[in-house]
């Protein structure tokens, strides 16, 4: 389902007439937002085809990603140096996706009612459940990473290196931005 309900983007000739009767519309910050919400669902809906095919869920690839990120180097002898390494909670994994715990419980149910992944219990302390990957999990990503990574250098082969590198730098600035304007409690029922 995209998240933007328009078929055809309103043409910035539009917007800028809409300006006349609402003062704090900014066309140009209008239409990169129009067009970053466009681009954002067609890339999402491209993405969840492939994963659809492949039978898993955004939410379900997101866990074994993270779990794949921090089990041990899978080839050559580049060490991983970023980010835990081994099992993981699922607390961990919790904030690490940015999810409720109860929402990463019903991702994890999932994953090791298909095989994916195992809980256990944590050598150190009985009373913590750690989570790895399965045999079946690192297979299923070693035959699912290799196409998934050829579509996003396809999708993302329209942007040189450079223009790839200043993407990465304005979208962080809007990630920054979209953080301070996080509406709270208190602005959400401000419309009722």
């Amino acid at each position: 389902m995209p998240h933007l309900m328009l078929k055809d983007l309103p043409r910035y000739e539009c917007l800028l007439e809409a300006a006349r009767e609402f003062p704090d519309l900014d066309a140009s910050a209008a239409e990169a937002y129009l067009h970053l919400l466009r681009t954002a669902d067609e890339v999402f809906a491209l993405n969840s085809t492939q994963l659809t095919a492949h039978g898993i869920s955004h939410g379900r690839f997101g866990v074994l990603m993270l779990l794949w990120r921090s089990s041990e180097p899978r080839t050559g002898d580049v060490p991983i140096t970023q980010g835990p390494c081994g099992p993981r909670t699922p607390a961990e994994l919790a904030d690490a996706a940015g999810v409720t715990r109860a929402t990463m419980t019903g991702l994890i149910d999932t994953l090791e009612r298909d095989g994916f992944v195992v809980r256990e219990a944590d050598p150190s302390d009985r009373r913590m459940l750690l989570v790895r990957l399965t045999k079946k999990g690192e297979n299923f990503l070693a035959r699912f990473l290799p196409i998934h990574f050829r579509e996003v250098r396809g999708v993302m082969g329209a942007l040189s290196e450079s223009e790839r590198k200043t993407l990465v730098r304005l979208l962080g600035k809007i990630q920054q931005q979209a953080a301070k304007h996080a509406p709270t409690s208190d602005s959400a029922s401000k419309l009722t």
